[in-house]
């Protein structure tokens, strides 16, 4: 039971069905407040952009189209094959994403001062300028949006470039990706109009902060890795106020 659970919910009938909640949440948060021209988590901006500069406003619809359609795909071939989901896994997932989002923190402080040999614990305020319920908003999105681009797309594609262009080994491929993702991850949080100032600690608390995010991804999924960034965000912003 054990060990078909750590396999079982990496698949996409687990991950992608659970981390469909965050999208929702994320999406009519963002419509409510924030209507169709205000703020927005900037992965999810980037996203959309590309799809907008394609085909206008019918762009979005075609991002909706594929992001919806290829994840109910991916999760129909895998339930025809595997059998229905158990809803204590997902139960499980929860708990592990929220303990995960509980110590995030904290290890990505601690590290973060070990690499710098500065005070540990450190950690990032973001957003203080939004208010409470947009930076909530946003927090969502970071999970579902930022776990979709640097981890879905930006890690999977480098670990292909490295394992089938380079032909490099399972580890080298899997150490390539996860590093390569961590440094465009932070480096993501200080482009745009909404960017925070660059300093050597906060890049280097988002690289390690993308390490481990892009190290658990690969080992749990993207289900787990979603919700442990959203919980992590939303945790500290209601800790901040």
């Amino acid at each position: 039971m054990r060990a078909n659970y750590w396999s079982a919910t990496r698949a996409p009938r687990y991950s992608l069905l659970f981390a469909f909640p965050l999208l929702l949440a994320y999406e009519w948060l963002a419509r409510v407040l924030s209507g169709d021209e205000g703020v927005r988590n900037g992965a999810d901006v980037l996203l959309k952009s590309l799809f907008l500069v394609l085909g206008g406003r019918a762009g979005l619809t075609m991002f909706a189209v594929i992001l919806l359609g290829s994840g109910l795909v991916l999760v129909v071939r895998d339930w025809r094959r595997s059998g229905p989901p158990r809803l204590a896994y997902f139960m499980g997932m929860l708990a592990e994403a929220i303990l995960y989002a509980l110590v995030f923190g904290t290890v990505t402080g601690a590290l973060t001062g070990l690499l710098l040999h500065g005070p540990r614990g450190l950690y990032i305020v973001q957003g203080q300028a939004l208010p409470f319920a947009t930076r909530i908003m946003v927090s969502l999105g970071a999970g579902v949006y930022e776990e979709l681009l640097f981890r879905v797309v930006i890690v999977s594609a480098l670990q292909r470039l490295a394992s089938r262009g380079f032909k490099w080994r399972p580890w080298a491929a899997g150490s390539f990706a996860t590093f390569g993702g961590a440094l465009i991850f932070s480096a993501f949080h200080y482009v745009g109009p909404l960017g925070d100032t660059l300093t050597l600690t906060s890049f280097v608390f988002r690289m390690v902060a993308g390490v481990l995010l892009s190290g658990l991804f690969l080992l749990r999924g993207y289900g787990i890795t979603a919700w442990t960034h959203a919980l992590y965000d939303v945790f500290l912003t209601v800790a901040n106020g």
